[in-house]
């Protein structure tokens, strides 16, 4: 089974960008659907996005839209997750998480694997 690794959190100021990078191990992260996901301490984890295994496919949540975007580095077996024009909404945990299944799905319970979690945090 494939496993996930985030990276790239940290302390950003509002409106500036991080790139949070997801590398599978074990499996070829293009064989899976992932998608990302944000939990802010106390509430349940949210969608971000996620892509497809073929073809390019995304889905954003619509707070996201236009300043995010998820991109694959095949050579890299890494999922990346561009985030521009950051918003000030305090300390959060992004995951990425993988699916077997062709899917862009916002629910959490649709992915099967997940990574441990990368911790950002833009000041609110």
């Amino acid at each position: 089974q494939v496993q996930l690794v985030e990276s790239g959190g940290g302390l950003v100021q509002t409106g500036g960008s991080l790139r949070l990078s997801c590398t599978a191990s074990g499996r070829t992260v293009s064989d899976y659907a992932v998608g990302w996901f944000r939990q802010a301490p106390g509430k349940e984890r949210a969608f971000v996005g996620s892509l497809i295994q073929t073809g390019g496919k995304t889905a954003y949540a619509d707070s996201v839209k236009g300043r995010f975007t998820i991109s694959r580095a095949s050579a890299k077996n890494t999922v990346y997750l561009q985030m521009n024009s950051l918003k000030p909404m305090g300390p959060a945990t992004y995951y990425c998480a993988a699916s077997k299944h062709i899917t862009t799905s916002p629910t959490p319970s649709d992915y099967a694997y997940w990574g441990q979690g990368t911790q950002e945090t833009v000041p609110q």
